[in-house]
């Protein structure tokens, strides 16, 4: 589980530096601290889930992990932000361990424990939603932004290790063949051209030549990918499955959804962390740790709801978690944009955004082993991880240029007025509420209790 949520870790520690980062290196452009990770993790995605059918994915997770932990020290010794940025980009080549780990999950434990392993493994995330604030209270409160990324560092380690001596290896293998690196490389180069674009159509104008010349050209490229991979000898994935319904739905909602509540997940720490200035900033100019103490609530439901809806999914359909979290998510962000300024109103509508959360990261991995084979398990989850990452970096970098438009910049550093912070829960709630419907299209699937080893195919 570690090695997992280590990547869970990473995000929220990223995440609440980002203020801190962002003042010290006087800034305008801090969206690629998290940008460049998420990038990056999309790209060599593919990459990562063919070689780990090679040559195995304990193998895979252990050459990621310490990729990343070689960037994370990159990011920690960085002097200006360019080589902080360089760093956070080597790390997030361990952005795909999630869709290893839970591949893996499949080969390792029994059927009957396949569902609530996953369940319990996604839930997880509690732990490092009740431990991770304090840690980066902490860490901000006495050491800044050094502190964070040193932690980063010590917290990848562990996870080499963990994965050196405790990881057993996984038994699947296929036979080697040649990798489509032409397809992957128009498909991450395509994706990081549409998301530049996307970042830099605030500033230069939606109907700029250069604004439209990376979007488009970006969304051109992705769609060359899918021709090029479909008739290629050797796919990077087999999109073919992607033809059936079960499949194509469930990633749409899945990525959909998990998606919008990590890559909306950038407006709460800044409108926190952020200081308040009069017609500047209207941030809370909370300390990390009074963050994390107001927290403590949200984060205990996010570990019951997990863990109770893992269990419940060996018998439960997992359509109903998923579409009553977007459900709540959308609850929660609209609350939100109406009372959001003072500790009182963030702990009690957190619950709400808590329980959405909790039920979400809980049936997300369960749908997608409901919907494919064991022997496309691999493929499926880190088909879903691509398509979940283009749509966290699209989001994130949308949420930025919806803040952009309500802020200001004072040496050299971009701060957000209370109009930014609220059109931009007003667009988290419309995706969430886009991602229920999304739910709809997903047909019945047989609960996580009836998948057997050698089958995960939807009843209808």
């Amino acid at each position: 589980m570690w090695p997992t949520q280590l990547l869970s870790l990473a995000g929220m520690l990223g995440g609440n530096a980002q203020a801190s980062v962002a003042q010290h290196f006087h800034t305008t452009e801090i969206s690629w601290f998290i940008l460049v990770n998420a990038l990056v993790a999309t790209v060599v995605t593919p990459f990562v889930v063919k070689l780990a059918d090679f040559y195995g994915k304990r193998n895979a997770m252990i050459a990621i992990t310490a990729l990343g932990l070689i960037g994370d020290m990159v990011a920690a010794l960085a002097t200006d932000y360019t080589t902080l940025l360089i760093g956070r980009g080597i790390a997030g080549f361990y952005g795909p361990i999630s869709a290893l780990a839970y591949a893996s999950v499949r080969e390792l434990f029994p059927p009957k424990q396949v569902g609530t392993a996953s369940g319990m493994i996604g839930s997880g995330i509690a732990f490092v939603a009740l431990g991770g604030p304090f840690l980066t209270g902490w860490l901000l409160d006495s050491y800044s932004f050094r502190g964070v990324l040193w932690a980063l560092v010590v917290a990848t380690a562990i996870g080499l290790v963990l994965l050196l001596t405790v990881v057993p290896e996984t038994p699947h293998r296929v036979a080697r063949t040649k990798v489509n690196w032409l397809g992957g490389a128009l498909l991450g180069g395509g994706a990081a051209a549409a998301t530049y674009g996307i970042g830099k159509g605030g500033e230069w104008g939606w109907t700029d030549t250069d604004t439209l010349g990376f979007v488009l050209g970006g969304i051109a490229a992705v769609i060359l990918f899918v021709v090029t991979d479909l008739r290629a000898a050797h796919p990077l994935f087999d999109l073919t499955m992607m033809s059936r319904r079960p499949v194509w739905a469930v990633f749409l909602a899945t990525g959909l959804i998990s998606a919008t509540i990590y890559g909306t997940g950038i407006i709460s720490q800044l409108l926190v962390l952020f200081p308040k200035i009069p017609t500047i900033s209207d941030g809370l100019g909370m300390t990390a740790t009074h963050f994390a103490i107001i927290g403590i609530p949200a984060s205990i439901l996010i570990l019951l709801v997990g863990f109770g809806t893992g269990v419940a999914l060996r018998k439960v359909d997992s359509r109903l978690p998923l579409g009553l979290g977007a459900l709540l998510a959308a609850a929660g962000f609209l609350l939100q944009r109406q009372w959001h300024y003072t500790d009182m109103q963030l702990i009690l509508l957190g619950t709400v955004s808590a329980v959405a959360m909790g039920l979400i990261v809980a049936s997300v991995p369960v749908l997608i082993i409901e919907a494919v084979s064991p022997e496309e398990q691999a493929t499926a989850n880190g088909l879903q991880a691509m398509i979940q990452g283009v749509l966290t970096t699209v989001i994130t970098q949308l949420v930025y240029v919806i803040l952009a438009q309500d802020g200001a910049v004072m040496q050299g550093t971009r701060f957000y007025l209370d109009a930014g912070y609220k059109n931009a829960m007003l667009f988290a709630a419309g995706l969430a509420l886009l991602g229920l419907l999304s739910v709809a299209l997903v047909p019945r699937l047989r609960t996580a209790q009836d998948v057997e080893a050698g089958e995960a195919a939807p009843v209808s």
